[in-house]
């Protein structure tokens, strides 16, 4: 069973109304149409989120394992990949290239803002492989 942290109504319904003006925003830059945003309930762990063919988008706020409220970036590479469903309903190439428009733009709109890759802050340094050794040209005497 997972303990999921509590996340109140109020700071939920927050998410949404965000991911609902950032949505808008990137729908008409797109000009793609969708219904409505809505949180994804709590103990669905399949999907981060799902793209309804009447223009539905559900998009889960919390971490699938730990039940941790996921970063605000997390659900916007959401958006944008549920987005790209309302022009392509597959996972096909072009499907992907849209994807990556709607995340392009979405990231010169400062909307998707991903941490870089490396070591969390505050994290422990894991252990790194050795580096190998140089190798040191032999030199053959021949007699």
């Amino acid at each position: 069973m997972i303990a999921f942290e509590s996340m109140d109504l109020r700071t939920s319904g927050l998410l949404v109304e965000r991911l609902n003006r950032d949505g808008e925003q990137l729908a008409r830059r797109f000009g793609l149409q969708y219904k409505t945003i809505v949180a994804e309930r709590a103990n669905v762990t399949r999907r981060y989120g799902v793209c309804f063919d009447d223009g539905t988008i559900k998009i889960r706020l919390r971490h699938a394992v730990t039940g941790k409220p996921l970063k605000y970036s997390s659900l916007v590479n959401t958006l944008c990949h549920e987005l790209a469903h309302l022009r392509h309903f597959h996972h096909g190439e072009t499907f992907k290239a849209f994807y990556q428009q709607i995340l392009s733009y979405a990231r010169t709109q400062r909307l998707y803002q991903p941490r870089p890759s490396g070591p969390r802050p505050g994290s422990r340094p894991t252990a790194r492989p050795e580096a190998p050794k140089p190798q040191v040209p032999v030199q053959l005497a021949l007699f």
